[in-house]
């Protein structure tokens, strides 16, 4: 007989009692040995818990939106001007209400923003609500415009960029032309025009220049956070043309001196225009190209891009101002009492006649009026009436510094011009 036959057969009091014990039997064999309740509730753990354990329950964390802090996102555009851009149309494309344009351009400081020109550059902030909240407009290479929403308002700014000064060393040896050294020596193009602006009292950069002739500079360069901006000033610099030394410091008072202190700066230049280069010099018995005609040819020919500018040789007084189918375009100018510069076939005049004009002064620009084969300016130089050969004639001498002004500055340059003669010599010559 089975054992379950046999179970059957038992009082039924019997039954219940072993039912019991076994029950007993199973949930001892299943407790646990520790009695101390857990300390988490990992899943897959188990514990039955008895009358006076002690445990902690694990809430979830409430956040109240009163202590909830606000994060918001901020967007950034940058905007790039077009032409015809304004305020107005910079803000519509970053989104911002007609208002808060309007409050904007109240504020003094934002004039700044009417003289904007294509292809600067602006950014606008705003919330995730579209609010504004701020606008950086740099307007130069080292000072920025920021506007702010503050809960007072809208604040305005001008911020100036930390700026590094370094000083560079550039020398060379020209071999083909000036413009091509200054190139090969590294030098940015501002600075090889400054440093032709320099010398440009004694040195025709059209006529004189030739091959062995050579210079060195030492310039300043820019620069923020290691990043270069824009070029700085000529400190010193020499130039060797045809075997003539010509040295220049620059003072305190942003002039350029001889290192004995003597100005730079003569009454006159030696050539009144930007040129590319010399289509006829000074010549009493020139050919001239459209009639084949022998005449003096009084003065020389700047051949030169039309358009490019003219400038006036010196100081002075407009004494004519007009055209005629020789000249073309012409203007004379009338610098003292007995020195008079003339500048013809110009394609348009920027003076009138009687109008006062500084050295350097635009007075027109070169053209191809009158009689002439191409675009190009002819000058003339007169003393007294009489025509001068306008790169040999004598001009009057420069003025000096004086006193102590004298002193501090030749000392000055005595020990700037020792160190660009040095590295002339240390850093050897270049081939070009």
């Amino acid at each position: 007989m089975s054992f379950g036959n046999r179970f059957k057969q038992l009082p039924k009091q019997h039954r219940t009692f072993i039912l019991v014990i076994f029950g007993l039997i199973i949930t001892l064999l299943f407790l646990p040995v520790s009695t101390s309740a857990p300390q988490s509730s990992d899943a897959g753990s188990f514990y039955i818990y008895q009358i006076g354990d002690r445990y902690s329950l694990k809430l979830p964390t409430i956040t109240t939106s009163a202590n909830k802090p606000v994060k918001t996102r901020l967007n950034s555009k940058e905007i790039i001007v077009k032409s015809g851009d304004n305020l107005s149309l910079i803000g519509k494309r970053g989104h911002l209400s007609a208002k808060t344009i309007y409050e904007i351009d109240r504020l003094a400081s934002a004039k700044r923003l009417r003289n904007i020109y294509p292809g600067q550059k602006l950014t606008i902030t705003t919330n995730d609500a579209g609010q504004f909240m701020g606008l950086i407009y740099p307007y130069s290479a080292t000072e920025s415009l920021y506007i702010n929403k503050t809960s007072d308002g809208y604040v305005a700014n001008t911020v100036k960029s930390k700026i590094e000064i370094r000083e560079q060393f550039a020398r060379a040896d020209i071999t083909s032309n000036f413009w091509n050294a200054g190139v090969k020596a590294n030098m940015p193009a501002k600075q090889i025009m400054n440093l032709a602006t320099i010398f440009g009292w004694d040195i025709d950069f059209a006529l004189d220049i030739r091959a062995g002739d050579s210079f060195a500079v030492i310039y300043e360069e820019q620069f923020i956070d290691g990043d270069f901006v824009s070029t700085g000033n000529i400190l010193a610099a020499e130039f060797i043309n045809q075997g003539d030394k010509f040295q220049a410091v620059r003072n305190n008072d942003g002039s350029y001196y001889t290192p004995s202190g003597r100005s730079m700066r003569k009454a006159f230049l030696r050539a009144p225009v930007n040129f590319k280069y010399i289509s006829s010099s000074f010549n009493r018995k020139r050919r001239h190209p459209v009639t084949g005609k022998v005449r003096a040819h009084n003065g020389i020919d700047y051949a030169a891009r039309t358009g490019t500018p003219i400038v006036s040789a010196g100081d002075g007084k407009v004494i004519a101002s007009a055209y005629n189918r020789f000249n073309g375009n012409y203007v004379f100018i009338k610098h003292n009492t007995n020195i008079v510069t003339k500048y013809l076939h110009m394609n348009k005049r920027t003076v009138k006649q009687g109008q006062r004009v500084k050295q350097n002064q635009k007075i027109g620009t070169v053209g191809a009026t009158g009689r002439v084969t191409g675009a190009h300016l002819h000058y003339e130089f007169l003393v007294n009436g009489k025509h001068k050969n306008p790169k040999t004639v004598s001009l009057p001498k420069a003025d000096s510094l004086r006193g102590n002004e004298k002193t501090k500055f030749v000392a000055k340059a005595k020990g700037i011009i020792k160190q660009l003669e040095s590295n002339a010599k240390l850093y050897g010559s270049i081939a070009l």
